[in-house]
């Protein structure tokens, strides 16, 4: 069996073995094939795509390519949520504590950013010495001691996945449904979560530009996760402006920590609730929506997901120092406000425009192995819908230098879109799938 075979059947459509994709992963998960190899295989994948059953065998697979987790004998139930990628989107931080905080065991582990999107991982280690290289060992010993977790991918789980997820970030195959729907769950399968909601994003800010497409990956999504023997909801979000006002690493670190003290932006604290209430219920924590709704305000007024959060970041190297007091997080040399030219009503706030630009400015990663720049990012402070009258604040750039600070602002502008007719706000959710 030859790696030249596997990249010419999906180039030319025609079905691949189980056997095929078990040796295409071991090959990718052990180095015995190369990279310009799996990149024009992905290729092939985003261009032509693969049956729901090439799916599922690619996605067992990647879970099986290494070491896998059974948390049965840890926990009663662990749950996880999972986004597929968007701008602004700092939710596992407030979510994680909250639904730990609620008595439901939370187990995760995050990856890097992928193209315009920032990661988890990324924003936790703007955090001094937080630490997101846990082993396997410790991440079920804190786990069990703690109810919660936050770490990277270890390199024995899914080690095929962290390969290939590395790679399309810089081949320009993020957006394959397959890939994304196999990378996704092949890590929560081999991580051990036995619930999951997946939030799926949908718009300009997303690699699922439309509801259509979106729910077609949930559903494949969902269908793998029942295969598996998972429990599975998913929750198509908007994306096609930045959730919540901040874009950078340390900027969403910030405005997660003041959203755990209730004073988070209306949108994303909604979408916070929206998603932790979804796995109360699949956790069996709760019956129903409305009685999960109630735990997690509550566990959120009452310091209990802040406690949540300190006790993560302690457990897990971080200084908590830098959350208590968040004005010493990394902070840009060159912060400026800009402002509004004219009155008008916005129509458009492009999450794409924003994310890319974020990247640019050194939020995020132009390249593999690229370093980040945990200080700089953006600050968009309204929503589609609102009006905006001449001379209010638009948006806020923290940057580097002062050519990335008139670059943002060029791009920033340009991805505004006005109307001098009233405008409807944007949906936080459009659907959601069960299995």
């Amino acid at each position: 069996m030859r790696a030249i075979e596997i990249i010419e059947k999906v180039r030319d459509r025609l079905p691949c073995t189980r056997e095929e994709l078990v040796f295409f992963v071991n090959g990718i998960a052990d180095g015995s094939i190369p990279d310009y190899q799996v990149a024009a295989w992905a290729m092939a994948v985003l261009l032509n795509g693969l049956t729901p059953r090439e799916t599922t065998e690619l996605t067992l697979a990647m879970a099986n390519s290494g070491e896998t987790i059974d948390l049965s004998s840890v926990v009663d139930i662990a749950v996880d949520k999972h986004s597929t990628g968007g701008v602004g989107d700092k939710t596992t931080l407030v979510v994680e504590p909250l639904v730990a905080a609620c008595g439901l065991p939370v187990g995760k582990m995050s990856g890097r950013g992928l193209g315009f999107s920032g990661g988890t991982l990324d924003k936790l280690e703007s955090i001094p010495g937080y630490r997101t290289d846990l082993s396997k060992e410790e991440f079920i010993h804190q786990l069990k001691t703690l109810g919660i977790v936050l770490t990277g991918q270890t390199g024995d789980l899914a080690p095929a996945d962290g390969k290939l997820y590395a790679l399309r970030d810089v081949t320009g195959t993020v957006q394959s449904i397959p890939l994304i729907a196999s990378s996704v769950m092949s890590k929560k399968i081999a991580a051990g979560a036995q619930a999951i909601v997946l939030d799926v994003k949908v718009g300009h800010g997303a690699f699922m530009k439309n509801v259509q497409e979106a729910r077609e990956l949930s559903k494949l999504m969902v269908d793998i996760g029942k295969l598996s023997g998972r429990k599975v909801t998913a929750l198509l979000s908007d994306m096609n402006q930045p959730l919540g006002i901040a874009v950078g690493n340390a900027l969403e670190v910030k405005e997660a920590i003041n959203t755990l003290h209730g004073l988070g932006p209306d949108d994303f604290l909604e979408h916070c609730l929206v998603v932790a209430s979804h796995l109360l219920v699949l956790g069996g924590k709760t019956a129903n929506l409305e009685d999960a709704r109630r735990l997690a305000e509550k566990r959120l007024s009452d310091g209990s997901a802040w406690e949540m959060f300190r006790k993560l970041i302690t457990a897990q190297g971080g200084d908590v120092s830098y959350i208590d007091n968040p004005d010493n997080l990394p902070l840009a040399p060159i912060i400026e406000m800009v402002y509004a030219s004219a009155d008008g009503n916005i129509a458009e706030i492009n999450a794409r425009i924003v994310g890319e630009t974020a990247v640019v400015m050194g939020a995020g990663r132009a390249k593999k192995g690229d370093a980040i720049d945990f200080a700089v990012g953006l600050r968009i402070l309204h929503k589609v819908g609102d009006r905006v009258s001449k001379g209010d604040p638009l948006f806020e750039i923290h940057a580097r230098t002062p050519e990335s600070m008139h670059y943002a602002k060029d791009e920033i502008l340009r991805a505004f879109s006005w109307s001098a007719e009233p405008v409807d706000p944007l949906p936080l959710f459009y659907d959601v799938i069960h299995d």
